[in-house]
C-alpha cells in the first residue's frame, strides 16, 4: 500500500501519522458516532487506545484490512477471489460464482463479512455485508480509531489503473453511523517480479506489551526490543 495507515488521506487534518496527536479523518459522521470518535482519538493523544490488533491472532477484519503497511496478494480463480495480507492471519474471500448473499437469518457478524462479486471488464465490483461492528471491539478502521456499526455496508471496485497501481475505491455506507456514503480510495504498487510473501504475526504472542502502571502501550521492533518510550518519563 502507499502511504501511510491512515485510512482516508483525502479527508486527513494534521501532520504526522495515524498514532499522531492532532492527525484525524472526517468521515460524515453523525453527532453520536463524532462523539465516539472524538473520545478514540483523545485515547490515541494519550497513548492508551486499545488497538484490536494488538490481541495477537485476531485478524484485522475489513476495510481495515486494505490499510495495512505489508505486502498483498490477489488470488483470482475461476469462482472466487482471495485478498491474502503478508501482516497477520488475514484472508478474506470474494465469490464471483453468480451466488448471492445468504438469507439475513443465515448471516452473522465476522471479521471480513460476505462477500459477493462479479467482473465488470477487468474491474472487480464486490458487495460486502455482516461484518463486525466497531462497538463489539473486534475492529477499528486505523489507529486514530475510526469505527463503524454493524449497518456497515461497502461496495468496493478494484482495478489496475493506467499507472500500473491496483486501485480500490470503497464506498461505504452505514445508516447507523454516516449521514452520506463514505468513499475511500487506497492504492497498491506492485512488487518486483519473484519476490516472496513472508508471513508473521506477533512477537511471542506480545507485540504490543502495555505498561501496566502507565497503560502506555510500546511498540516492539523485529529485534524484539522496545522502540518508543512513555513519552511522560
Amino acid at each position: 500500500m502507499t502511504g501511510g495507515t491512515i485510512f482516508d488521506q483525502a479527508t486527513k487534518t494534521g501532520e504526522g501519522g495515524s498514532t499522531t496527536p492532532g492527525v484525524r479523518e472526517h468521515p460524515p459522521y453523525n453527532a453520536d458516532f463524532e462523539e465516539r470518535y472524538q473520545a478514540n482519538l483523545a485515547l490515541r493523544d494519550a497513548g492508551i487506545f486499545p488497538d484490536p490488533n494488538s490481541y495477537c491472532g485476531i485478524p484485522t477484519g475489513f476495510p481495515r484490512l486494505m490499510n495495512l503497511p505489508d505486502v498483498y496478494e490477489f488470488a483470482v480463480t475461476e469462482k472466487q477471489v482471495w485478498i491474502i495480507t503478508e501482516n497477520g492471519p488475514n484472508v478474506m474471500r470474494i465469490y464471483t460464482d453468480g451466488r448471492q448473499h445468504p438469507a439475513s437469518e443465515d448471516m452473522w457478524p465476522t471479521h471480513t463479512g460476505d462477500s459477493v462479486g462479479h467482473w465488470e471488464g477487468d474491474t472487480l465490483v464486490f458487495d460486502t455485508l455482516s461484518l463486525h461492528s466497531s462497538e463489539s471491539g473486534n475492529t477499528i478502521i486505523d489507529r486514530t480509531g475510526l469505527v463503524l456499526s454493524e449497518a456497515a455496508h461497502i461496495v468496493t471496485r478494484m482495478h489496475v489503473n493506467d499507472q500500473g497501481m491496483m486501485e480500490v475505491q470503497m464506498t461505504i455506507n452505514d445508516e447507523k453511523a454516516l449521514t452520506a456514503p463514505w468513499v475511500v480510495t487506497k492504492l497498491y504498487r506492485r512488487l518486483e517480479e519473484g519476490a516472496r510473501v513472508y508471513d508473521y504475526a506477533c512477537n511471542e504472542n506480545n507485540r504490543n506489551p502495555i505498561d501496566p502502571k502507565t497503560g502506555w502501550t510500546y511498540t516492539i521492533g523485529p529485534d524484539g526490543k522496545i522502540m518508543d518510550v512513555n513519552p511522560g518519563r
